[in-house]
């Protein structure tokens, strides 16, 4: 192979790469970075044998698995003022978003959850692993009506100091003030149960003041 293709080659890559982020540049003036590489699972922790990347998606899949108990990816980094963007698609069963959460052992997560679930729950903010449940039902009259099933969607998650709200697809869905916690890790749900899958892309953060 000669130099100028090895060149041309590794350029293409680079450019695969920076599209799976999909960082416009309007985002990157305002000061957005991608969080997923769109290739591996570097500054992500969760359990090899349920996470795997597939043409620059996070594709999380239990297919032969049974948990004991609901799991996450999480990335190695805390926030606490941000607005993170993603692209979200589950076949089926339950998923969500963590953020502001802190982990624990066996990738287990407790804080708030950008939910979103097989025919139900999208654009609701839930307390996962805690005691009060549902913080915002986002679902009903709102997530319903924009969520795209079985596709890609587009999830973003706004917090500074004690408000949280969330968009999908474009629509505010749930708003809240709450003290709970006020920085965390950022982490991707599989649920317990039946065989599942999730996948999420186009990961990407501006922290705030």
């Amino acid at each position: 192979m000669t130099r100028s293709r090895v060149l041309a080659l590794a350029a293409g890559l680079l450019c695969a790469a920076c599209a799976f982020a999909q960082i416009s540049p309007d985002e990157k003036k305002q000061g957005f970075r991608p969080i997923f590489n769109g290739r591996n699972l570097d500054g992500w922790d969760g359990d090899p044998q349920l996470w795997k990347v597939v043409d620059g998606a996070i594709v999380g899949s239990t297919e032969g698995v049974k948990l004991k108990h609901n799991t996450f990816l999480a990335y190695k980094e805390n926030f606490s003022n941000f607005v993170l963007r993603l692209q979200v698609k589950l076949r089926n069963h339950n998923s969500g978003v963590q953020f502001r959460s802190q982990m624990f052992p066996e990738w287990g997560v407790k804080g708030y959850q950008a939910d979103m679930a097989e025919g139900a729950w999208w654009g609701s903010i839930y307390d996962e692993g805690g005691k009060r449940g549902v913080l915002a039902n986002g679902w009903a009259g709102k997530g319903e009506k924009v969520v795209r099933a079985g596709d890609w969607n587009d999830y973003e998650i706004f917090a500074k100091g004690d408000m949280i709200q969330l968009k999908l697809n474009g629509l505010v869905t749930a708003t809240i003030w709450d003290k709970a916690s006020a920085s965390g890790i950022i982490a991707l749900q599989l649920h317990a149960g039946p065989p599942m899958q999730a996948s999420f892309r186009n990961i990407r953060i501006k922290t705030l003041d």
